[in-house]
């Protein structure tokens, strides 16, 4: 699923201070970012979708698992609105939100909300992916209002 991304001065400015390490078995999750694409794995065996990338699925303990593409599009399921960030953030100066968020496909993830203003954000908010670049070419998954 692809979503919007930030403008290049936009996305000049930002850094984050620590980025999400490959291992192999992110590996496909993190290729598919690099085109703004969103994917999930499922379990063949029991037809689960699996958060995070790991190699047996938690539901049925099965090692069949496979990539498939998520819709991108999720709610807001819980959230908080940080305004004293404890390390630097690409967000800028605080407040920013940290949400957990649950894709229809049924995962939640940890995610942050940007596009909108910090006190906006609810639960139950609809939202979609949008796009964060990091610096080997990877992009985060973050989220944005519908």
């Amino acid at each position: 699923m692809t979503g919007g991304t930030a403008g290049a001065g936009e996305q000049a400015e930002k850094q984050r201070f620590f980025e999400p390490p490959v291992t192999e078995t992110t590996t496909p999750f993190w290729d598919a970012t690099r085109e703004h694409r969103l994917v999930l794995q499922w379990c063949a065996a029991c037809d689960a979708p699996v958060w995070f990338p790991r190699e047996v699925c938690p539901s049925c303990l099965g090692s069949s698992l496979e990539w498939r593409p998520a819709s991108g599009r999720a709610e807001v399921y819980a959230c908080t609105v940080e305004h004293r960030p404890t390390m630097p953030t690409p967000f800028g100066s605080a407040p920013y939100v940290v949400a957990l968020v649950e894709l229809e496909e049924g995962p939640r993830l940890m995610t942050n909300v940007v596009g909108c203003d910090p006190h906006a954000v609810t639960v139950g908010m609809p939202v979609q992916v949008t796009w964060e670049q990091l610096s080997d070419g990877r992009n985060l998954p973050l989220f944005e209002p519908r």
